[in-house]
């Protein structure tokens, strides 16, 4: 008995290649909601604690896009970081802080802490540097102006999340793939109707 071999038109890979890209820009949307709705709700909820106590402090949790390659090899370009506030910092971290430096005077900057002293006043004060840096950052950091330390690290999503911030972006992500998947299911059920007029016209003789 002879088995019959099931022969893939190249429509059909075209459109199982198109199903799989749909499906992984898709993911990938739903992937970057999920964790800005997770943060937002940690963040919500921290900034409520800490107004009801009067407190004042960094979120519990931020999410930042890299912009610059100091933290490389260990960070890239347009990577996305998530950082949690720690209390416990210690050498080797690596945390978001905001600059007093002049030249990068209200800046958000993501390096490593390599010492850690403390000054005139005993308070305490943290040396950082970008691991793709010769040198450290020029001045000292303060507790009040770290951020938090990095927890997670998650690769290029920076550039999803430029694309989807462009209108082209958004047209191809979004509406391209709306347009596809309707545009097959047309094409599939006017094969259907095609097929069944002529298994009733055989029918029929």
């Amino acid at each position: 008995m002879e088995k019959s071999v099931e022969v893939i038109t190249p429509w059909q890979k075209v459109k199982w290649w198109f199903n799989f890209l749909t499906a992984i820009i898709m993911n990938s949307v739903i992937v970057v909601l999920i964790i800005v709705g997770i943060l937002l709700a940690f963040y919500l909820v921290d900034l409520k604690i800490n107004d009801i106590k009067g407190v004042t402090k960094p979120p519990l949790y931020g999410a930042y896009i890299i912009v610059s390659t100091s933290m490389e090899p260990v960070i890239h370009v347009q990577d996305a970081i998530v950082i949690h506030r720690d209390n416990e910092l210690k050498i080797g971290d690596v945390c978001t802080y905001l600059s007093k430096d002049p030249r990068w005077y209200g800046i958000k900057i993501t390096h490593r802490i390599i010492a850690m002293d403390v000054d005139d006043e005993g308070k305490k004060v943290y040396i950082f540097k970008g691991d793709a840096n010769n040198v450290q950052d020029t001045l000292p950091v303060y507790e009040d102006q770290i951020f938090g330390k990095v927890i997670m690290r998650i690769p290029k999503i920076g550039f999803v999340q430029y694309f989807l911030s462009r209108t082209y972006g958004w047209v191809i992500a979004i509406v391209v793939p709306c347009v596809g998947l309707i545009t097959f299911d047309v094409i599939k059920i006017i094969k259907t109707s095609k097929l069944k007029r002529r298994v009733r016209r055989g029918a029929k003789k």
